[in-house]
């Protein structure tokens, strides 16, 4: 008979040790591949999460200013200058809850507000520690409107479009509505925009200026009545409000814009187990611009190049001085690093430099 030919129980063992060994490598590499991959696209979705909102944030830092008054818009209010001493008003500044107001002693809502730790506590998972985020609320000119086109009263001949080569619109003595006149002001204007409620309304004359809220609208016709969300149409204050416009009771020629102020904070609470950043347009509801964050810190720098880095306005300093705006913003990944067992981490910095608000005289 022939010899059979084959392996031995040795070899055959020593052939599926070696099998076993290089698959085992195979799988192991082919793992460590795929949690590798898997960091790398948690860290990518940490990166665009952060970059959408931060993208957002600086078109709206970039803005600041435009079309506001130096110093700020005037607020009502009972002081007459900068002191505390006389009593003030209390204007409501948007928050994630509750509520807190402006600094009291401001006459004015200046174009930028710093918020420093006035944002939720954020408790992260596997974080070192926790703190207070900050808020910013920022404002400008909201130029998708015509109200400004011509002042609301102009009298026939001066070449308006009105009857007469007029504008025959006018505010209430008391401050509580103004009616346009809708030869001279379209609504909708041609970009498809129209007076809503909840708008903040500039109105400006020889006088000065001042903001109010729109609480209804029956176009021509805008109300700003008491209670607003604000607190901006307090008639009633000596200064500061509408009726602050007026000479020997009647109106000078007054023009009106509408104004933006967007606020953005950190929001733990609309979703469980999330944190989002929001972007708040007045007291409108805040729409979600980025996701999975936990940190977001302003610090300021001033125009004389000496206060710099600042969480808050120093004494002797005012908003209107702030010259740019260093943002930090940190996010995290929505689950655990397969490798590491822990939450992957990412975070933004960046300055802002904001538009001339204030001018400092480096040579007095």
């Amino acid at each position: 008979m022939k010899k059979q030919l084959g392996f031995t129980i040795i070899e055959f063992t020593i052939a599926m040790a070696v099998t076993i060994v290089a698959l085992a490598a195979t799988m192991l590499a082919f793992r460590d591949a795929t949690q590798a991959n898997q960091n790398v696209t948690q860290r990518e979705d940490i990166a665009d999460n952060m970059r959408a909102g931060l993208n957002l944030l600086e078109q709206d830092l970039i803005q600041t200013g435009t079309g506001i008054p130096t110093g700020g818009i005037s607020i009502p209010s009972n002081v007459a200058s900068g002191s505390c001493t006389t009593g003030y008003a209390n204007i409501t500044r948007p928050l994630l809850n509750g509520s807190t107001f402006f600094p009291h002693c401001n006459v004015t809502l200046p174009a930028i507000e710093p918020g420093n730790a006035l944002g939720p506590l954020i408790v992260s998972p596997d974080a070192t520690s926790n703190f207070n985020t900050d808020i910013i609320s920022l404002m400008y000119l909201d130029n998708s409107l015509t109200l400004n086109t011509y002042p609301i009263y102009l009298p026939a001949g001066s070449g308006a479009p009105g009857v007469g080569g007029g504008c025959a619109g006018s505010i209430s003595p008391t401050g509580s509505f103004a009616i346009f006149d809708p030869s001279c002001v379209v609504s909708p204007s041609p970009s498809g925009a129209t007076v809503n409620a909840g708008d903040l309304l500039m109105f400006s004359n020889a006088n000065g200026n001042t903001l109010v809220e729109v609480t209804s609208v029956s176009w021509p016709k805008v109300y700003f009545g008491a209670g607003d969300a604000f607190g901006l149409n307090q008639t009633g204050l000596p200064n500061g409000t509408l009726i602050n416009l007026q000479s020997a009771g009647t109106y000078p020629p007054t023009t009106v814009e509408r104004i933006a102020l967007v606020t953005y904070y950190l929001d733990n609470v609309s979703v469980p187990g999330r944190v989002e950043l929001i972007r708040r347009l007045n007291f409108n509801a805040g729409q979600t611009v980025g996701d999975t964050l936990e940190n977001l810190q302003f610090t300021y720098n001033f125009n004389d190049g000496i206060a710099v880095n600042e969480v808050t306005v120093p004494t002797g300093y005012s908003e209107s001085q702030i010259r740019s705006t260093n943002v930090y913003i940190g996010g995290r990944s929505d689950n655990v690093s397969p490798q590491s067992h822990k939450y992957l981490r990412l975070n933004f910095q960046t300055q802002v430099s904001l538009r001339g608000m204030a001018y400092y005289n480096a040579y007095p």
